[in-house]
């Protein structure tokens, strides 16, 4: 099983930046079988470059909820799957960080798509998940949003299933 994350937030991991918007999708390995897709209120105001990126405004999130009010839709759709997200470092520590914040651990096995893609298409131009997904004809909608890179992901994903001649994606979950 296999939970394919991505999500926005104010700025970087370090520090007190917040999430923004989170998606997650939930795969059997043939199939999505589950998802949450939530907006968020950081608490805190978005930086303007931030908002030019993304899309998501102040006003957008005022009525969102905060993370500890999803942490459990979060839990439930990760629980017992592989953490896949192009630059899962990044995804995963932030998901970390607001799950330690609530005095929640979150510890899951994960795998990077960039790492994947690396290995299992070498020498693309690039493998930013825009340009990644140009060069392997996947369609990604809605750029810098979760729901929209998550979905991207997701296409990436299972194209790296059928791919993965040397057994890189770890299918017995």
């Amino acid at each position: 099983m296999y939970s394919i994350v991505d999500v926005e937030t104010t700025g970087g991991v370090g520090g007190p930046t917040r999430l923004t918007e989170v998606a997650v999708f939930r795969h059997d390995g043939a199939r999505v079988v589950d998802s949450f897709h939530s907006l968020l209120n950081p608490g805190c105001p978005i930086p303007p470059f931030i908002s030019r990126m993304t899309g998501i405004t102040d006003e957008m999130v005022q009525d969102a909820p905060l993370f500890s009010e999803i942490a459990a839709d979060i839990a439930r759709v990760t629980e017992g799957a592989l953490f896949v997200a192009h630059n899962a470092p990044f995804d995963y520590n932030f998901l970390k960080k607001e799950f330690g914040w609530i005095g929640l651990p979150f510890e899951r096995e994960r795998i990077c798509t960039v790492w994947l893609s690396r290995r299992i298409f070498p020498g693309l131009p690039s493998y930013s998940l825009g340009k990644l997904c140009a060069s392997l004809e996947i369609s990604l909608n809605h750029r810098h949003r979760a729901h929209g890179d998550a979905a991207a992901t997701v296409l990436l994903f299972e194209k790296l299933l059928q791919h993965d001649n040397r057994g890189l994606i770890n299918t017995s979950r």
